[in-house]
């Protein structure tokens, strides 16, 4: 059985900081990436920035798990790395805000695909399947919409070039806001489909 949590002791610089990370919910053990992003929150090193070395050794792989490379509670590791300019951390937050407005709006989108899916299970009576549909279209617009004004927020930004840590997290919120992008004109496509197949019932029942 392995730990629940694994503490270790990591020396950036004259300073000592404790981390103690917690084993995944399928009860893998944490991974260097998980120390890493800790560090970034303890020391404002951000994780590209970082050098992790235990044991005289590079710790490359951000994806292993600490066990898998002898690290327990315990255990000293040293860190080298430089912080981001106040300016970079003032972009950051910009960008990390910018991310959160993102994550509340997929929130909406996912409640607008969950309704369809019930609507097409038929959670609904036949007569009010219409106007309901017509409703969650309009979400899925305005959602769209959003996304479109938080896309045109991130490219308004201008990082300079050595803003590494920015320009990545900038380059990810555009995927992740053009993929949300897509799913809304699936939904969409989706929602069109249905109505067109509820109206034509409608219509034979009518007649």
């Amino acid at each position: 059985m392995s730990e629940e949590t694994i503490t270790v002791t990591v020396a950036y610089g004259s300073t000592k900081h404790s981390i103690t990370l917690a084993c995944h919910e399928d009860g893998t053990g944490p991974t260097v990436k998980d120390l890493s992003d800790a560090l970034s929150e303890a020391t404002g090193v951000p994780p590209t920035s970082q050098k992790l070395i235990f044991k005289g050794r590079s710790l490359k792989d951000m994806e292993v798990t600490l066990s898998s490379c002898d690290i327990k509670t315990g255990c000293k590791l040293m860190m080298i790395g430089k912080r981001n300019s106040p300016e970079e951390e003032a972009e950051l937050k910009k960008l990390k805000e910018i991310e959160k407005s993102v994550e509340q709006m997929a929130k909406k989108l996912e409640t607008v695909d969950g309704e369809l899916t019930g609507l097409k299970n038929g959670f609904l009576a036949k007569d009010l399947q219409a106007e309901a549909l017509s409703k969650l279209d309009h979400r899925v617009k305005i959602a769209a919409e959003q996304f479109m004004k938080i896309l045109e927020q991130i490219d308004a930004m201008s990082l300079p070039e050595n803003f590494a840590d920015c320009r990545t997290k900038k380059k990810g919120l555009v995927k992740t806001v053009q993929d949300f992008l897509a799913q809304c004109d699936r939904i969409e496509a989706c929602i069109s489909d249905h109505l067109t197949k509820v109206q034509s019932k409608n219509l034979a029942l009518a007649e």
